[in-house]
């Protein structure tokens, strides 16, 4: 005789599963911006060249002396007409180092300095200024009385006493060699409206009041010596 079936025991239930968002979009991926890091790297080097251009710049740059304001030919430099200015070095110029400042004061420009420029040793005369041991004459001089445009500071001269005006020679007399006197140039004025010249010569203390004379009566010529002497 069989036995019974056991009755069926009801499984328990299950416990709820939560709900799992579901995603259709793939994962993106971080892609390596490579032209970022080159612009970067490309700004670095940039910057870099130049602040190195911006050294070098500053280290190329030199003090020198400028002119304050306008000084004449032949008068001694002060303090005042000198000033300290940077510039670029440049073989083309040849400035006064600012360092020697001191050492210029008392020297004389063999030319008219302008306000604004650069003093260079070319401008300057040797020694303390011309003529410094000797007496010092101006003679003003007329058109064709003198070498046109090409005296200038430090030429050896002959100043020739002419003729006065309305003066009767005889023919020995015009004959005979001129009296002349030496002198060094000191100074050149700027022609004037009528082409005359005002010219600073240094002459031996015995010549001085002679030459003065004769430049008042305005019998002097100048006759420049050659330079090559």
């Amino acid at each position: 005789m069989e036995s019974p079936a056991a009755p069926s025991v009801p499984r328990p239930a299950a416990p709820p599963r939560p709900d799992i968002p579901i995603t259709t979009t793939a994962p993106v991926k971080r892609e390596r911006r490579w032209s970022v890091a080159a612009l970067c790297v490309v700004l670095a080097t940039v910057a870099g060249l130049g602040a190195a251009a911006a050294v070098t710049s500053a280290s190329d740059r030199t003090r020198v002396l400028a002119v304050a304001r306008d000084v004449p030919a032949g008068q001694a430099l002060t303090d005042a007409d000198l000033a300290v200015a940077e510039v670029r070095a440049d073989a083309a110029l040849t400035p006064v180092p600012a360092a020697q400042k001191g050492s210029m004061v008392g020297k004389r420009p063999s030319v008219d300095l302008r306000k604004g420029g650069l003093l260079t040793a070319s401008q300057i005369t040797q020694g303390g200024g011309l003529g410094d041991d000797k007496q010092q004459v101006g003679v003003q001089v007329k058109r064709g009385q003198a070498p046109a445009g090409t005296l200038a500071p430090g030429d050896k001269v002959l100043a020739v006493t002419t003729p006065a005006q309305g003066e009767q020679q005889t023919s020995k007399e015009a004959e005979a060699p001129p009296t002349t006197i030496n002198a060094v140039v000191v100074t050149v004025s700027r022609p004037d409206a009528s082409g005359n010249v005002v010219v600073n010569l240094a002459v031996a203390p015995s010549n001085g009041p002679l030459l003065a004379t004769r430049a008042a009566q305005g019998r002097i010529a100048l006759v420049r010596e050659p330079r090559g002497q």
